[in-house]
């Protein structure tokens, strides 16, 4: 039988700043255990958390964006429970007040809108890493202390899909605003999946089982495809009471979940009011500058590249994939390159160079004020489509512009009456093809095409070179 998936996400991601939110330890992923951390952090006795103004000013442009509607009053909460990853047996979080509440965003699942409700946004700080070895377990307080902004949607997904686009679109508006580098190989995207199925007529929802601190989005998806199944087969087999509320765990390796433990209806962190930072009035004029400075986020850029640069929605939802790439993209169009040129150049042979060398378009050599001397050369008949590529390759191997590598000398022939001269002579001493031609053997165009290339070891223009070749045989 098919059951109805019900799926709430909570969705942790570090935001970018230079400290960490109640330190002023450098707040930057480093592989080095240990070398980010304050007495703060440690929870040294006597010492106060201050506030980070920016991670502040980067949750709530998250809230504002999400359409969430903001506290009167920002204040935190501490909530008490002890871990080895907690050196203060606390951790300072946002319970009675977040950042951001009732909140909602439409995204886009295969062509398909769908609107997801977000129950709250809220800020708070990360906790140390354990790393975990056969003999004993390491504490790496590095991300002790991180500014953490953690989002909570309503339980409104109903599949694998709908989840991993929405951790999607996610990810592309925390980029695009520039409130987190949001990379899941550094760690800095961690998701609590919850799931639940019921009969498609129920109005009550199943019980519900949280998998914790997936780290991946392909792991998000994987999750939900093997815990709707598990509780189908449950379910089916009439040992549903099996289903029960508890934590569990996604195993890389075998594909399924594993229970870690049972969970109630609600733990009692006794949450109270953190004290040791001042509670403070919202700045409407500060929100409003907030809301000012938000970007042309990826949905709206993704309508402009359609219909203002005529791209396909194909190439569209490649380009705004990154905010980098879109950027990229915007400064080669800026810079006076053809729109759908620079779009199958940052498609076709950018991605491929930077998914064959492992680097990413930052630290790429040919930024498009180089890319464009590759396209003026070529859209002026200097250079083939073959040569620019030849070009393009060269540079980035010697680290050179590529104007060293482009001239007259090396250049494309596009001059008419030069080639004419040429295809002449080559005419001259082919007659017995020219004569096989003319009796229906049209596939010897390409023969005097090739002739033509190898006397000009490539450099004859291929468009001028058809045109005189279909004028002269033809007649």
């Amino acid at each position: 039988m098919k059951y109805k998936a019900v799926i709430g996400l909570e969705m942790h991601c570090e935001i970018k700043s230079n400290s960490k939110v109640f330190s002023s330890a450098k707040n930057e992923y480093d592989e080095l255990p240990n070398c980010n951390v304050s007495e703060i952090d440690m929870a040294f006795p006597g010492m106060l958390p201050v506030l980070n103004k920016e991670c502040v000013r980067k949750a709530l442009l998250a809230s504002l964006v999400l359409g969430c509607k903001q506290p009167d009053y920002i204040y935190f909460d501490r909530k008490n429970y002890y871990y080895p990853d907690l050196p203060k047996g606390y951790q300072i979080t946002q319970m009675h007040a977040p950042i951001g509440v009732d909140g909602k965003l439409v995204i886009d699942v295969n062509g398909k809108e769908k609107e997801v409700l977000i129950h709250d946004i809220h800020l708070e700080e990360d906790s140390a890493s354990l790393d975990h070895y056969s003999d004993a377990t390491l504490i790496d307080y590095n991300r002790c202390g991180v500014p953490l902004l953690e989002l909570v949607t309503e339980p409104c997904l109903n599949s694998a899909e709908e989840a991993v686009a929405f951790l999607e679109t996610i990810r592309r508006i925390y980029q695009y605003c520039d409130i987190s580098d949001a990379d899941t190989k550094k760690g800095q995207i961690r998701c609590d999946v919850n799931v639940s199925i019921m009969n498609e007529e129920d109005k009550t929802l199943g019980t519900k089982v949280e998998m914790k601190n997936v780290n991946s989005f392909s792991n998000v998806y994987d999750t939900i495809i093997y815990e709707i199944e598990r509780q189908s087969k449950l379910k089916d087999s009439g040992r549903y009471d099996e289903v029960i509320q508890e934590t569990r765990r996604f195993d890389e390796e075998t594909g399924t979940t594993i229970r870690m433990r049972g969970k109630v209806d609600a733990v009692d962190y006794k949450y109270f009011v953190e004290p040791n930072i001042p509670k403070y009035k919202l700045n409407n004029k500060w929100l409003e500058e907030i809301k000012k400075s938000i970007p042309m986020l990826p949905k709206d850029r993704k309508k402009m590249y359609i219909e203002k640069y005529l791209l396909s929605e194909y190439d569209a939802n490649i380009i705004i994939k990154e905010r980098i790439t879109a950027d990229y993209f915007e400064k080669c169009v800026i810079l006076g390159i053809n729109p759908k040129t620079a779009a199958n150049w940052l498609i076709v042979q950018i991605v491929a160079y930077l998914n064959k060398n492992d680097i990413e378009l930052k630290d790429f050599y040919l930024q498009p004020e180089y890319l464009k001397q590759i396209t003026d050369a070529q859209e002026k008949g200097i250079i083939s489509s073959k040569q620019a590529k030849e070009i393009f390759n060269k540079s980035l191997e010697e680290k050179r512009e590529p104007n060293n590598y482009i001239s007259m000398d090396n250049g494309q022939i596009s001059d008419e009456k030069e080639l004419n001269i040429l295809i002449e002579n080559i005419l001259s001493n082919n007659t017995k093809q020219i004569e096989e031609y003319k009796n229906g053997k049209t596939n010897l165009f390409d023969y005097f095409v090739g002739q033509v290339m190898k006397e000009t070891k490539g450099k004859a223009n291929p468009i001028v070179t058809k045109k005189i070749l279909k004028d002269k045989l033809d007649n």
